[in-house]
């Protein structure tokens, strides 16, 4: 019996002690899934798996030309661009809030004794855009833009330069409403977006500060060219003294020989830009210039591809935008039957309409290495119908504008 009762109690403790190993084996199994968990999300948490997302590219780049007895010619010059191309992305749940702010400014010496100083870059995009995914990949979207330059652009001639651009004339804002659809491959970030319900309004601002200043300067600016330009203090003096009568000419609007008090007509810096980029009007056959912007109502497409594999990154964006209906058509028959078409009228106004195009076409290509160091190729191509450009010859027309540059320099992409 007390073998029995000897059996019994080992058989008791020996099933106990099973027990007890299963349990704690299931609290450390519990245990190791719990920290599984928690490693994984500290991992999310630290590779950045946030809603958040801000990066970019910004640097300085600089190219220098020096040459001694050059037989093929040319002159020295030194070249400086500043650029930022920077990305912010907020997207949780099924909404996404997109802002891309790309900027430059460049300027070029030349070894040379007229306009040694020249503006060579300047450009301000701003676009942002709000959107609600109603279905995978596909958003409910409002996008709104900005462009427009930071200082005063010159044509740069023998001469007198006048001005041809400056800050907000041109200006574009467009305001639209669409689908945007957006999905990643390879790493490579895609996006498509149409609206139907787009506005764009084209600006001309002059002030009347800058206007009195620089119509005055263009009315001047040629015998202002002759004072510093000339070849000897005798001729200097001459051409003081005729800079000063015509001066004094111009601020009393009287008429002096050798100089016409009327010359501000066609220099009025306002009027020149209203006219170049379209933001005039014509009212019982006059054409009026009291307008500072002219407001559209169109259609919008707008395509961009943002990709980065390690030091190597590549944005390109296509904008388009054609108005439904513009006011050519119903100018047409004034400027057709007149005898002295206006110049603006008989190319762009009577083309501002559903599918005459504006187009921006953005290409930018960056490379880093040795930390520091950048090589990037930008390139901006333009079409707008109702921007009259004249080539070498005088020839005004709407043109295509195209403009690239090649920079190494000093870059951090980010």
């Amino acid at each position: 019996m007390k073998r029995f009762n000897l059996f019994m109690v080992l058989c008791i403790v020996s099933a106990y002690s099973v027990f007890a190993q299963q349990v704690d084996k299931s609290k450390v199994t519990a245990q190791a899934e719990a920290a599984k968990t928690a490693a994984s999300d500290l991992k999310k948490v630290d590779t950045g798996d946030k809603a958040w997302k801000f990066d970019g590219v910004v640097g300085l780049n600089a190219a220098a030309t020096g040459l001694v007895n050059w037989a093929a010619g040319g002159k020295n010059n030194v070249n400086g661009l500043a650029y930022a191309k920077l990305h912010l992305l907020y997207h949780k749940n099924a909404i996404a809030w997109e802002t891309n702010f790309n900027t430059d400014f460049g300027m070029t010496w030349i070894d040379q004794e007229e306009d040694a100083l020249q503006k060579s870059s300047d450009n301000i995009k701003l676009a942002t855009k709000f959107g609600w995914e109603f279905k995978p990949n596909w958003y409910l979207t409002v996008l709104g833009g900005f462009q427009s330059q930071y200082a005063l652009g010159r044509d740069y001639v023998t001469g007198y330069n006048p001005g041809i651009s400056k800050w907000l004339a041109p200006s574009y804002t467009d305001l639209s409403v669409g689908i945007d659809w957006k999905k990643s491959v390879s790493g490579a970030d895609f996006s498509l977006y149409l609206s139907p319900i787009a506005g764009r309004i084209t600006t001309a601002y002059v002030g009347e500060a800058w206007n009195q200043r620089y119509t005055k300067e263009a009315a001047l600016g040629d015998l202002q060219y002759a004072v510093d330009h000339a070849a000897t203090d005798l001729e200097k003096s001459a051409a003081q003294l005729l800079l000063d009568a015509a001066e004094k000419a111009y601020d009393s609007n009287t008429a002096l020989a050798g100089y016409d008090a009327e010359v501000a007509n066609h220099t009025d810096l306002a009027s020149t830009l209203k006219d170049k980029y379209g933001v005039v009007y014509y009212e019982n056959g006059v054409k009026m210039y009291d307008h500072d912007f002219r407001g559209e109502f169109g259609l919008s497409f707008k395509g961009a591809i943002a990709y980065k594999y390690e030091n190597l990154t590549l944005g390109t964006t296509l904008t388009l935008f054609t108005p439904y209906l513009g006011k050519g058509d119903k100018l047409a028959s004034y400027v057709e039957n007149s005898t002295d078409a206006d110049t603006y009228f008989e190319y762009a106004n009577m083309n501002r309409h559903f599918g005459k195009f504006d187009i921006d076409w953005d290409v930018a290509i960056s490379y880093q290495f040795l930390k520091v160091l950048n090589v990037s190729l930008q390139t901006n191509l333009k079409y707008y119908p109702g921007t009259l450009i004249a080539d070498k010859s005088g020839d005004v027309k709407e043109r295509v504008q195209l403009m690239s540059v090649i920079g190494l320099g000093i870059g951090y992409s980010f």
